[in-house]
């Protein structure tokens, strides 16, 4: 048989009175309570934190294609400058004009500069989890379902129509409609 003392008194809560023992309760009732929604405030934060970085890691990959293609648009021209007629270059020298190259100015597809990233099919490892009913990997705020055993347990907010997270306890449409029956 186990001993479970108050912290604050030493005593034995089998020593305690009734109303003491609801009142100790009562009191790791809300501590419970507060400390798993600060749980959740963590979880949310961190998911929130998760979805900065990647979106910054689009932007940062969107910005990397723009400066390839760019870098590929100059290597053309300059390789067409190359091939340019050698006589009459030296003759535009011998009468003491200058040749003039043409200015590189780069060119990008239209879907590389709208969007700045946003939009863009990004490739997804294929070892990362899907979740919520639309069967995609994380990404925006997701929710968990307070069913246990519920057999997706993270939702995107849009996918299961919130826009911010509810008080208390949050149930998927899968799991209420179980619960129904």
């Amino acid at each position: 048989k186990a001993v479970v003392s108050t912290q604050s008194t030493g005593e034995n809560v089998s020593e305690m009175k009734n109303s003491d023992k609801a009142q100790s309760l009562s009191d790791i009732r809300q501590k419970f309570e507060k400390s798993n929604t600060y749980s959740d405030d963590k979880v949310q934060l961190a998911m929130q934190t998760y979805e900065m970085v990647d979106k910054h890691i689009r932007r940062l990959d969107t910005d990397l294609q723009r400066l390839e293609a760019k870098q590929r648009n100059q290597g053309k021209k300059a390789e067409s400058r190359m091939f340019v007629d050698k006589t009459s270059e030296k003759k535009k020298r011998k009468k003491g004009s200058e040749v003039s190259t043409p200015e590189l100015t780069a060119t990008l597809p239209f879907s590389l500069i709208s969007g700045a990233g946003e939009g863009l099919d990004m490739p997804v490892d294929p070892n990362e989890p899907t979740y919520c009913l639309c069967h995609q990997v994380s990404y925006g705020e997701m929710i968990g379902c307070d069913n246990g055993d519920c057999p997706v347990e993270w939702f995107h907010f849009a996918c299961v129509g919130l826009s911010s997270k509810p008080k208390g306890s949050w149930f998927c449409p899968l799991c209420t409609k179980e619960m129904g029956k």
